[in-house]
Order: structure tokens, then sequence, then C-alpha cells
């Protein structure tokens, strides 16, 4: 699975602690696109510890590098709908590696039939 940037940073915000994000979190391994991490890391309202703490988070995962292939796909998605550059290229990671994208964000995404979309936040007992 590829965790989109809002999960990532709904995972380490205390009112999500022992909900079914944490749960979920906790039950498999995950993959992040370049892009999660590039969206994440450089949100310039990240106090150090933030980043601090998001760096080490990053460094224990699964990184996926944006490839050719990965542009590519994203460039069809744009073609056929408006979208920002950042989800076109996260769902096309989760395209392209044939992953589910776990997300909060599923309306910007619900319209690729292609892409399977996961919300911890909302679907219970996963």
């Amino acid at each position: 699975m590829i965790l989109d940037s809002n999960i990532v940073i709904y995972a380490f915000e205390p009112k999500y602690r022992e909900s079914n994000l944490e749960r979920f979190l906790l039950q498999g391994e995950f993959s992040v696109s370049n892009v999660t991490r590039l969206e994440v890391m450089g949100y310039w309202r990240n106090s150090d510890e933030e980043f601090k703490r998001f760096e080490l988070f990053f460094e224990a995962t699964h990184v996926l590098a944006v490839s050719a292939e990965i542009i590519d796909r994203a460039i069809q998605l744009r073609r056929q709908r408006s979208m920002g550059l950042g989800d076109a290229l996260i769902a096309s990671t989760a395209l392209i590696h044939q992953l589910p994208l776990v997300t909060h964000n599923t309306r910007d995404f619900q319209w690729i039939t292609e892409l399977k979309l996961i919300d911890p936040l909302v679907e219970p007992n996963l």
C-alpha cells in the first residue's frame, strides 16, 4: 500500500492515537511516493521537532522514486481531468506499482476507476 501525504501527517497527530488509523498502520508494511516525502518534509510550518519526526519516519519507510513511467501515467491522468501535480504523481505511483492508495482525500481520486482506495479514518474494522 502507498500512503498519501495526509495519512502520514495524521499518523503523527495526537488525536489519532489509539484510533482506527493507528491500528491500521500497525497491521502492515507501507510505501510512500517521493512526492509524499516532498509534500510532508517541505511544509514550511513544520517545527524542527516535527521535521525530525517525519525525517525518521521516511528513513524507515520504503520511498518509491518518480520514474519516467510514473510521469507518463500522471500526464495521462491530468489530461483526463484537472488535478494537482502531487495528486497525479502519487496516484500514478500507486497505479504503476499496482498498490492501493491509503488516503483520507478519497474524493480527489475516486474518478480513477482502476485505483483502489482505502480510507482508514472512515472504514471500520480494516
